[in-house]
């Protein structure tokens, strides 16, 4: 029976890790190559030069056919008798991209079908002392997709799955591999994240949640710790903070999966405050089972006493969105996150940690992490634990509707457990937030007719979208996460009304997709603005590192691969002519587009501050990309800071919060 639970790591466990060298080959093909685990199949290919760099010229078009066909992993290890001593051994995969069947020593374990899940196999008594053999055969998502969009019966609006047929809604995957307006479309497939096998005995603490509470100069702290037990549990559970053990109680006489609560008081001081508002101070808080004086299972994190509230209440002007931290109205200022690669592994800890450190420098107290992408890993969550960035987290649906069988809902379930018994401890986490763009995409952008939906389609689709994003994600938000904060859809309002404007968030687009004047952005003012952008392109030595023998002779194929817009360059050079600007070639395009970008971020910015409280925060779009290629970003792919970086920094850095 498969389990999705994320584990935190366990002092008590034993943990082997299988992650380095595989093998991999194209199924029907007897060729087998090396491989590199966490890794996809994109960079396998590339490193053995089986592919060329999809980022280089025009390749991307050239390698289509990698995320068309079945690919096959395979791993040979021995183990010792002691590894298989505990009581229990576990197979995990932190996280499989997408569709997998998972054999050990020529037996099923069984199938995957979420890229943002954990997968977890029993596999006591299969494993061999010596010799093992571990097989993931994976499906072509675009296949598998395409199989599922035909058996429900009719596509679904998906407008930046750049596909003949519209797969990425029925497919539990980042949208951005399916192609976006700033991206390219790369299906990938591979072991993404760590494989291991765990080994564990008599019990272990699987998660813990936290609440808190203040009341009358006390913080009120519960801790909710989920247990694993194979015999009827004994001994204790405790919590210690900073080293003083605060609470304690005698353990359940139960078996198998459970909870058990504790709860203690402390003093309402050392409270962790958003960058500019105050300190960013974390407190240890140690979880520990304990039976006959020996520890069993241990949880180890680092949490803030913090409380976040988000104001969406009716005033005399139309409807609030503020979020009050610590009972104090705050003022954000921040962008819009999205992955740093298209392929993730390649990526690691490392590059999500420098967004952090860019948002830090740029003045900023609040990154979105955008839905189309994927859930950073903990290390992004921890940099902005210490940095003092909140993190407003789209669950990862953008743009899309969404099927209404049973089975896609079950997985969907997994997946935000998943996802909110590993984060929602951080002090940075503000907002779970449901999707982007699909309210008022539904209701305001056609899609009706584009995709010629009937009224009786229209109504299940609609239906299907209630019970998932407005019944069941925020009931499983309140149950798992408790107090955090749970928005159905980003924006509440569509930029095309003027109504708009006074009422929840608004992703302001009248620059740039409306054709409108920089000066729009300035008498343009939502109650909290969070996107907005001017596009530009990389410095032109990012491009040459891509370019073929470094010519960025224009127009060309190679900058027409570059700009995934609808709107395309015209859009840079229209504006550019309203500020009297000459674009002749790629360098003035790369010059007039990042000074017209920076005016724009500027100019927002001043008139989003200058609008408080009427307006209560500001996050571009975007801080960063996913390849070298045209977007809204202020840091392109390579880590260069685009001039906008300089405005946005400067802008920010004159708001007090």
């Amino acid at each position: 029976m498969l389990s999705s639970c994320r584990a935190p790591t366990q002092e008590s466990e034993q943990w082997i890790s299988l992650n380095g060298e595989w093998r991999f080959g194209e199924e029907g093909s007897r060729a087998v190559h090396s491989a590199e685990v966490p890794g996809t199949v994109h960079t396998d290919l590339m490193r053995l030069g089986l592919i060329p760099d999809p980022y280089y010229g025009t390749n991307e078009d050239s390698v289509q056919w990698v995320g068309e066909r079945d690919w096959t992993y395979l791993k040979e290890f021995s183990l010792t008798p002691a590894q298989l001593e505990p009581d229990h051994v576990d197979l995990v995969f932190e996280g499989l991209d997408t569709f997998a069947e998972v054999w050990l020593n020529d037996s099923l374990l069984g199938r995957t079908e979420n890229m943002f899940r954990t997968w977890v196999f029993p596999v006591k008594g299969m494993l061999r002392e010596g010799p093992n053999t571990l097989r993931v055969r994976f499906r072509s998502a675009l296949a598998e997709g395409v199989e599922r969009a035909n058996a429900y019966g009719r596509s679904l609006p998906a407008d930046n799955d750049q596909g003949v047929v519209k797969v990425s809604p029925f497919v539990r995957k980042a949208g951005v591999h399916f192609g976006w307006d700033f991206a390219p479309r790369l299906i990938t497939c591979g072991i993404w994240q760590n494989v291991g096998i765990r080994g564990w005995s008599k019990g272990r603490i699987e998660s813990v949640r936290v609440r808190q509470g203040a009341k009358n100069g006390t913080r009120q702290l519960t801790f909710i710790a989920d247990l694993h037990a194979s015999e009827r549990a004994t001994g204790s559970l405790s919590v210690s903070i900073n080293g003083r053990e605060l609470a304690h109680s005698d353990l359940q006489q139960r078996t198998g999966w459970f909870d058990q609560s504790l709860s203690l008081s402390i003093p309402d001081t050392g409270l962790w405050w958003p960058k500019g508002s105050g300190e960013q101070r974390l407190q240890r808080c140690v979880v520990t089972w304990s039976t006959n004086g020996k520890v069993r299972s241990r949880w180890v994190r680092d949490i803030g006493l913090r409380s976040i509230a988000l104001d969406q209440g009716s005033d005399p002007v139309g409807t609030a969105f503020q979020f009050n931290v610590n009972g104090v109205p705050t003022f954000m200022k921040g962008a819009n996150l999205v992955p740093p690669d298209m392929f993730l592994p390649r990526a690691g800890d490392s590059a999500w940690v420098q967004l952090v450190r860019h948002a830090q420098d740029a003045n900023m107290n609040m990154l979105r992490v955008w839905g189309g992408g994927v859930y950073p890993p903990d290390a992004f969550f921890l940099a902005c634990d210490t940095a003092g960035i909140l993190v407003w987290q789209d669950l990862m649906f953008a743009n899309t509707m969404v099927p209404d069988d049973d089975d896609f809902l079950t997985n969907v379930q997994a997946e935000v457990g998943d996802q909110i018994r590993r984060l929602q401890y951080h002090p940075c986490l503000a907002l779970w937030c449901g999707n982007n763009e699909v309210n008022v995409a539904w209701h305001n952008w056609g899609w009706q007719k584009a995709y010629a939906i009937s009224a009786e389609d229209s109504v299940r689709m609609w239906n299907a979208y209630t019970a998932l994003f407005e019944e069941a994600l925020p009931h499983w938000v309140w149950l798992l996460a408790g107090a955090n904060v749970y928005l159905p859809s980003s924006p509440v309002s569509n930029w095309g009304h003027a109504a708009g404007l006074d009422h929840g968030d608004l992703h302001y687009w009248g620059v740039w997709h409306g054709d409108e004047p920089l000066s729009a952005l300035a008498r343009n003012v939502g109650r909290f603005v969070s996107e907005y952008g001017f596009q530009s392109y990389p410095d032109l030595q990012t491009l040459q590192a891509f370019a073929p023998e470094g010519d960025l002779s224009y127009p060309s194929a190679f900058w027409a691969g570059r700009q995934k817009s609808y709107k395309g360059d015209k859009a840079i050079v229209a504006m550019a002519a309203q500020y009297g600007m000459r674009i002749s070639d790629g360098g003035e395009l790369i010059a007039v587009g990042q000074d017209l970008q920076a005016r724009a971020y500027a100019l927002a910015i001043d008139a989003h501050a200058a609008r408080r409280p009427f307006c209560m925060g500001t996050l571009l779009w975007q801080l960063n990309d996913v390849w070298p290629g045209a977007s809204w970003s202020i840091v392109d792919h390579t880590g260069r800071r685009k001039p906008a970086f300089t405005a946005v920094q400067k802008g920010y850095g004159a708001i007090v919060p």
